[in-house]
């Protein structure tokens, strides 16, 4: 079976989408650094899919590593999910997201054109769309990312595009997560970042007693409710459309552009509501400021996908509570 390699596989949507690779037959390699995880996750491949994967820790940063990696076992494809992805601190960090980010991407590049290895699946973001001018908001509209995490996908996508346009050989798919959330179905995977960085992580830390409330950045948006409007899918669905996207690169070559999202809208306080109806529990929340860069209202426009490749989402905002729920109770008693 097609061998893939994930870069950040032990992250939040990188091990969704690793079981999801196993349960479709394909053997996975994965690479990640454990910034932002870490390798207890391998305990929970080998629960959930009878084998562990091969795993390398290290930064894609260094090609030496990475030509290591790669000259291990052949390589069929790649997704690439290994990045710094939290919008607040990208204003702090700058330097250092450009470096990992960017400079990681083409380091990577460089060594999969080295072993001939001209696959690659790109975990992009909504971010790149900035401030849109309408919602849904479909692959062709403008791009203007307004916070350097947007800002830095937004340049590796120019990079993977310059690349699939100078060689014929290479087929990449570039797929712009809107906002993940949720966990597996076993109870086993689910979102535990060393910082929450979005409402949904945060929510599970109240529900995990690790912070005693959710700040609300903001309620005087022009909004039904006052808060943001953002649209929600389970990281099952993302994951599922990797699977979907692999399969499309055996027929297809230079790049392709899709959104993952549901279509739907939801506000940041319908969201703590269904967390609320799902762990039968009030959540304590406090009014903070704005974020910087953060929009009023995104959206996905996801007919493309649906369209071209038979992608859909499946799970409603309930489902992604619930699923989030079950695994926090389930990992509690691990």
């Amino acid at each position: 079976m097609p061998r893939i390699l994930l870069t950040g596989g032990l992250g939040y949507i990188g091990s969704h989408t690793g079981f999801e690779l196993l349960d479709a037959g394909y053997e996975i390699t994965i690479v990640d650094n454990c910034s932002n995880s870490s390798e207890r996750v391998l305990d929970q491949f080998e629960t959930y899919c009878n084998t562990r994967p091969d795993f390398f820790n290290g930064d894609i940063r260094d090609s030496k590593f990475l030509e290591t990696v790669f000259a291990q076992k052949p390589i069929d494809a790649v997704i690439h999910f290994a990045a710094l992805k939290a919008v607040d601190e990208s204003f702090e960090k700058r330097d250092e997201y450009f470096d990992v980010n960017v400079e990681g991407t083409r380091v990577l590049c460089e060594v999969m054109e080295q072993f001939g290895v001209h696959r690659l699946v790109y975990s992009s973001s909504a971010t790149v769309y900035g401030v849109p001018e309408r919602n849904p908001i479909p692959e062709t509209a403008r791009l203007s990312a307004t916070n350097p995490y947007g800002e830095t996908k937004l340049a590796c996508e120019k990079l993977l595009i310059d690349v699939a346009t100078q060689s014929p050989a290479w087929s990449v798919i570039i797929l712009r997560y809107f906002n993940p959330a949720g966990a597996h179905q076993s109870g086993l995977l689910g979102e535990a970042p060393k910082k929450a960085a979005n409402i949904a992580a945060a929510i599970l830390e109240v529900l995990r007693g690790i912070r005693a409330e959710v700040v609300i950045n903001g309620v005087d948006y022009p909004t039904p409710d006052g808060t943001c409007i953002r649209d929600f899918i389970h990281v099952v669905d993302v994951a599922r459309a990797h699977v979907v996207a692999l399969k499309a690169m055996d027929t297809s070559t230079g790049c392709k552009i899709y959104n993952i999202g549901t279509g739907r809208g939801q506000s940041v306080k319908e969201m703590i509501v269904a967390f609320e109806n799902a762990a039968n529990q009030s959540i304590a929340t406090r009014v903070g400021p704005r974020r910087d860069g953060d929009v009023v209202v995104a959206i996905a426009d996801p007919t493309k996908i649906e369209r071209e490749l038979g992608w859909r989402a499946q799970h409603t905002l309930q489902d992604i509570a619930e699923s989030a729920v079950a695994w926090i109770r389930k990992s509690a008693h691990r």
